[in-house]
């Protein structure tokens, strides 16, 4: 009996726990269900309900450092690497020793894009960082024309902007090769135009207006007098005399380093202007990016120039700086013997601005800016050719004149000493002078002046002529004449 009562004692308590935990899993699964009933609602309730618009101006979650769309929209006020600085020396330098400070201004405005961020004027200091060494051959031709001090090239490098509000820029640059010479500004020749040509006056006005603007640039340099420069020449006259670099000189300093000024918004009106051509008789800025010599150069090459100012029309912004012409050399002649000096001539076929915009154009050079030694002329068509210069009749004559009197042409009246000095003065200057003096021998004074008027009559008139060279970064003026633009070279490149 006591077994039987605890065990149906037992038994009424197991009843009771499983009652219990049926009880408890079926709380747990009201619970499961109504869980789901409710996701099932949220998900129906999202899937009717729009999504908001993505805030433009959020960065990307998942790559918090990619640009926003706002950020693509704006135009980058930078300066880059290898755009070069014209500077001119605003005042004579007496070359004395590696480390010499030298100073200069800017002659020409750079732009980024737009925006003109260094103004003619700025100054530009730097420092003189090599005096080169002469070869044996150029100072043992320069010691028998009475010269035992022969010029030196040197190379410079500019370090530092002061902008006309005080700014200081620290920079690092290199100078182009073939740069360090007093230029001049060149214009072509102005071609037969009918009254009502617009696009030619329009032409004629640019090329005028770039050589006042080169005429202004160039006061900012510190002209000697005459006095000084009557000084110098009789200073180099003598066997030892200094170096100068002459104010006046420019230098073509191209950048190491890129310069930031900013950035601007895109906006929807300059895209738009953008997307004009640019009217005919249009001239812009800009730099040679292909070194060109008519000595080496081939017909057929392909020929780069980068704008670098950019160009308004109406108040519109229609080339900006840092756009691309693109051309091909059209005819080229190397300098020849008796004298027949180079030719080059080039145009341009495209127009691709900053952003990826093709246009065809017809374009051609309307002026540059080239060494005075050069005597550089340009055609009417933007043909190049080294004139010969008149300078050559002057010269022959004075030497052939010395040459004739130290035969005895026209009666021996002054004696065997100045005879035999002026055949000396023709060969070799101071030094053959001494020699026609102390030697004793007609014989000697008559076969330097043949030999000095034989020289000069070679030199100008029977020797190879000067080649056109034009450095890469010549600053140079060019004209604009538009196609009509395909439908494909209206749109942007791909990206």
């Amino acid at each position: 009996m006591e077994v039987a009562g605890h065990f149906a004692s037992n038994q009424s308590r197991g009843d009771v726990r499983s009652r219990v935990c049926i009880a408890s899993v079926t709380r747990s699964a009201r619970n499961v269900l109504l869980i789901f009933i409710f996701a099932c609602a949220a998900v129906a309730q999202a899937q009717d309900v729009q999504p908001p618009p993505a805030n433009p101006s959020a960065p990307d979650a998942a790559n918090p450092a990619a640009p926003s769309s706002s950020k693509s929209d704006s135009i980058s006020l930078t300066v880059p690497k290898g755009t070069p600085v014209e500077v001119v020396l605003d005042q004579e330098v007496r070359l004395r020793k590696v480390g010499q400070p030298i100073h200069g201004r800017v002659a020409e405005p750079v732009y980024a894009f737009d925006k003109l961020v260094i103004p003619v004027g700025a100054e530009v200091t730097g420092t003189i960082t090599k005096i080169q060494d002469v070869s044996r051959g150029k100072r043992t031709a320069a010691a028998l024309d009475a010269d035992f001090t022969p010029s030196r090239k040197i190379n410079v490098a500019f370090d530092e902007m002061i902008l006309p509000g005080g700014k200081r820029l620290p920079v690092r640059t290199s100078v182009t090769p073939g740069s360090g010479q007093v230029i001049r500004f060149v214009t072509a020749s102005e071609e037969k135009k009918s009254p009502h040509d617009v696009a030619a006056e329009k032409t004629k006005e640019a090329k005028e207006e770039a050589k006042r603007e080169w005429n202004e640039a160039m006061q900012q340099v510190k002209k000697p007098g005459k006095m000084h420069r009557l000084e110098k020449f009789a200073v180099a006259q003598l066997p030892f005399h200094p170096q100068y670099i002459d104010a006046g000189t420019v230098y073509f300093a191209e950048l190491l380093e890129p310069l930031d000024f900013g950035s601007e918004p895109l906006t929807s009106e300059i895209a738009v202007a953008l997307s004009s051509p640019p009217p005919d008789g249009s001239t812009v800025h800009a730099r040679l990016l292909t070194p060109l010599s008519s000595a080496t150069t081939q017909k057929g090459e392909d020929v780069e120039a980068m704008v670098t100012q950019p160009l308004f029309d109406a108040g519109r912004l229609i080339i900006p700086q840092g756009s691309l012409l693109k051309g091909s050399i059209v005819q080229v002649e190397p300098a020849r013997s008796m004298s027949r000096t180079g030719q080059l001539r080039f145009v341009f076929h495209n127009l691709v601005l900053p952003m990826g915009l093709d246009q065809r154009v017809d374009a051609i050079l309307a002026g540059i800016a080239a060494g005075k030694a050069e005597n550089l002329r340009l055609d009417s068509e933007g043909g190049a050719q080294a004139a010969v210069p008149n300078s050559r009749y002057i010269t022959t004559g004075i030497v052939s004149a010395l040459a004739a009197l130290s035969f005895g042409i026209g009666g021996d009246t002054l004696g065997d000493a100045p005879e035999r000095a002026a055949g000396g003065a023709g060969g070799y200057k101071l030094i053959g002078i001494a020699l026609g003096l102390s030697i004793h021998s007609q014989p000697f004074g008559m076969a330097m002046g043949a030999f000095g008027a034989s020289r000069s009559i070679y030199v100008h008139f029977i020797a190879r002529g000067r080649d056109v060279v034009f450095p890469r970064d010549t600053a140079m003026e060019i004209s604009i004449g538009t196609h009509a633009p395909s439908p494909s070279a209206r749109k942007p490149a791909q990206q």
